[in-house]
């Protein structure tokens, strides 16, 4: 019954993508000339609905380790009572690498924040189109693919080191560029990195760590296409699916997130 309604949800949201294009190429066409609008179409590419269900990364063959962890119930559901966490993200996170360390960490009894830079437009000559909700919510993605928005709980310029006992920050190809530009993202990991507390990045976001330039001597790892730019930050990259160096816990990729959650439940226990 599940999987029937999964497709019928999914239908109702690919025929409304596709109805909404080409409502949106009628107005156009309405609104230009016709020179103007064979431009426009060279300009254009196809719009095209890809859909990435997180059942189908749970499902693929090799993840069988993957699907156990979140299908597994959580035996101590006070774990981390007590301890209080924030995720450091913006518009482009991977969505599997927030939502199920942040799952796991609420079944553990922590209480988890999702953290976002302060809202800032793009200026209007980028030509951008943002939704209202924009201002109170971050846009996940799947393998570069827009699949949803969570609602924040605080903007960067909002928290002090105090407040947590932890920070993680989920990756994304787009996520990590947002963050490694806000001032107050980065003043604020290289305050909690000086206080010795808990740091956990996962597959893009090593990045923003090392435009924080605290990398210098760490082991570490990450996605395989920023591994130079963390070594030229100082840091010395490892092949591992989670590294845990101090107070930095860093892995590389989606299916590393069982790992992953488990590295950082461990440390704040055993801190």
């Amino acid at each position: 019954m599940k999987t029937i309604y999964h497709f019928i949800i999914t239908g109702i949201i690919f025929m409304h993508a596709i109805i909404n294009t080409e409502a949106q190429v009628k107005v156009a066409a309405g609104q230009v000339k016709s020179h103007e609008l064979e431009v426009l179409n060279q300009l254009t590419s196809p719009s095209a609905v890809v859909n990435m269900p997180v059942s189908q990364l749970l499902n693929a063959p090799g993840n069988e380790a993957l699907r156990a962890f979140f299908f597994t119930p959580v035996a101590n559901k006070t774990a981390l009572k007590g301890k209080k966490i924030a995720v450091l993200a913006a518009d482009g996170f991977e969505e599997i690498e927030l939502s199920g360390p942040v799952w796991y960490f609420r079944e553990l009894g922590a209480n988890v924040e999702i953290v976002a830079p302060k809202f800032n437009p793009a200026p209007e000559r980028y030509g951008l189109s943002m939704p209202e909700m924009a201002k109170t919510h971050i846009m996940a993605i799947q393998y570069l693919q827009p699949v949803g928005w969570i609602k924040f709980d605080r903007t960067a310029d909002q928290i002090k080191v105090s407040d947590y006992d932890a920070i993680f920050i989920p990756g994304g190809a787009w996520n990590p560029d947002n963050l490694r530009f806000d001032k107050d993202v980065i003043r604020f990991i290289q305050d909690f990195n000086k206080s010795g507390k808990l740091i956990a990045a996962i597959c893009h976001a090593p990045v923003v760590l090392a435009s924080a330039d605290i990398l210098k001597g760490k082991k570490l790892t990450g996605y395989w296409n920023i591994q130079v730019d963390l070594r030229n930050a100082g840091g010395t990259v490892l092949e591992q699916p989670v590294v845990v160096d101090g107070n930095l816990v860093t892995s590389r990729h989606p299916i590393d997130v069982a790992d992953f959650s488990r590295a950082v439940e461990n440390w704040l226990i055993k801190h």
